[in-house]
């Protein structure tokens, strides 16, 4: 199978056996056939009790609803659907970027199947608290800022170096809270996304320095993100520096990351 057919079946099924299905071990990672020009999707397919609706619709409990079993079912679901997006966005990204070297359409493809396996995880959490996904009103976060991502450098600056360097934070807060609840299971899912989004931040970071090899990183960064998406967006309440060494940035980098006033999607300080 070619990465494009893959790609665009992810985007378009309409069950979640088709959004977590995971890529063939004997993908076709070369350019496709010329004939294959028809855009990707701008909107994903979904089943229907996850339907994108608007923000209003589907809040979220603050960090403080882990403490009660119910209010932490709705922070895992909306969780999932984080993960679902992502998902759904690495594919797009391998539709939208057909320029790109063989290299980063690999390492589109390998963080999508991470996102699929978190995905899972939170699903069966979520199972686990006596809910299913679909129990609750999603919205579409990531796929509203998809003019944003008009290059691969713009894709990397948002997802990468933005909404997963945030999950630096997010997640090991998250993690702390669960702790501290004695749901170790949910904590100990929450710890293992946050580990693994360090090799996602990396990878958006190594590839900000091969498509700008001769610019200065943190304004390449800036000047790749959209209004109003910016640095406030790229990190939590909390500043988890050892995480971002541990992605390669550097030193620089993340000092002006941790001046930075973190804030949320509202333009509202954490």
């Amino acid at each position: 199978m070619n990465y494009r057919t893959y790609a665009r079946a992810v985007i378009a099924a309409t069950d979640l056996a088709g959004k977590l299905a995971p890529p063939p071990a004997a993908i076709d990672l070369t350019p496709a056939d010329d004939d294959d020009t028809a855009p990707p999707p701008t909107w994903p397919g979904r089943p229907n009790n996850l339907q994108i609706v608007h923000g209003k619709f589907a809040k979220v409990p603050p960090i403080a609803g882990m403490r009660d079993p119910q209010q932490r079912a709705r922070i895992i679901h909306a969780l999932a659907n984080h993960e679902l997006q992502a998902i759904e966005l690495f594919a797009w990204g391998l539709l939208q970027f057909r320029d790109v070297p063989v290299p980063y359409r690999r390492g589109l493809l390998a963080i999508l199947a991470d996102e699929q396996r978190h995905c899972q995880l939170y699903l069966d959490r979520l199972a686990a608290h006596g809910h299913q996904f679909g129990d609750f009103a999603v919205t579409g976060h990531f796929w509203n800022k998809l003019d944003d991502y008009r290059s691969p450098l713009h894709f990397s600056c948002a997802m990468g170096l933005t909404f997963e360097n945030a999950n630096l934070d997010f997640a090991q807060e998250y993690a702390n809270a669960a702790t501290e609840v004695g749901d170790l299971e949910t904590a100990a899912v929450l710890q293992r996304v946050h580990d693994e989004e360090i090799a996602h931040v990396h990878f958006a970071w190594v590839w900000l320095q091969k498509f700008a090899p001769d610019e200065p990183a943190w304004e390449t960064y800036i000047a790749h993100l959209d209004h109003p998406l910016g640095p406030h967006r790229a990190r939590g309440k909390t500043f988890d520096r050892d995480a971002r060494r541990r992605a390669g940035l550097p030193a620089d980098f993340i000092d002006r990351l941790a001046h930075v006033e973190a804030k949320r999607p509202s333009g509202q300080p954490r």
